[in-house]
């Protein structure tokens, strides 16, 4: 839906981001089952796309306020949580062995649920503080140079989220030399994903929310 102007509306921009933010939740978490061998590291690979939240999370906020991202980071972490459940009832399911015994599904798809709830913390944890830090910048720094609210935000939410995710799925498994590995290999690559998608920042424009301390001017 555009506006007479032939502008896309602020509604259909916020539905987007909002859409993008849980698909990569979501896909994120379901990549998170595999883990690969990276350049020596072990890494899940869902590491690849789930940094992009946090930009993901930032446009939210710029754009429908503080109020609204904590409301998206709970929901997602609700559907999140719900689609682990789905897919373990599933593979319960008797197969058709009209079919086949479909192993694939269970293999490739039931949930570690060790795994599964690390993740879904880290996340709730991590997508919280990110907001925090980014209104507290806004409001009580400076609303210039976004960049800055975006590369500061994240700088303390990916270190946090890894490090709860790792220690909380890995934690007494393995032992903790492998766990700080993993916990760096996380960091270096969410590090590295975030700078690329930092210009996002500047894809949507700003607007303010009552209660949020939040004005509709933008800057740098």
């Amino acid at each position: 839906m555009k506006r007479s102007d032939g502008m896309i509306s602020l509604a259909t921009v916020g539905v987007l981001v909002v859409a993008a933010y849980v698909a990569a939740q979501m896909l994120s978490d379901i990549m998170s089952l595999k883990i690969a061998l990276v350049a020596g590291f072990s890494i899940d690979a869902g590491t690849f796309i789930y940094p992009i939240t946090f930009t993901l999370r930032d446009l939210v906020h710029k754009l429908l306020g503080r109020k609204a991202a904590r409301t998206l980071i709970v929901a997602a972490a609700a559907i999140n949580l719900m689609m682990a459940g789905l897919f373990a009832f599933a593979a319960w399911l008797p197969p058709d062995l009209a079919v086949g015994e479909q192993l694939e599904f269970a293999v490739v798809l039931t949930p570690v649920w060790r795994i599964v709830l690390a993740s879904i913390a880290a996340e709730v944890i991590a997508e919280l503080t990110d907001t925090e830090v980014y209104h507290l910048w806004v409001t009580r720094i400076t609303r210039r140079y976004q960049w800055a609210r975006v590369l500061v935000s994240n700088a303390i939410s990916v270190p946090l989220d890894s490090f709860v995710f790792c220690w909380g799925a890995f934690g007494g498994v393995y032992g903790n030399a492998v766990v700080w590995s993993i916990f760096f290999a996380n960091v270096i690559v969410k590090g590295a994903v975030t700078l690329v998608s930092l210009p996002g920042i500047y894809l949507v424009p700003e607007k303010g929310r009552e209660g949020d301390g939040e004005t509709g001017r933008q800057g740098g």
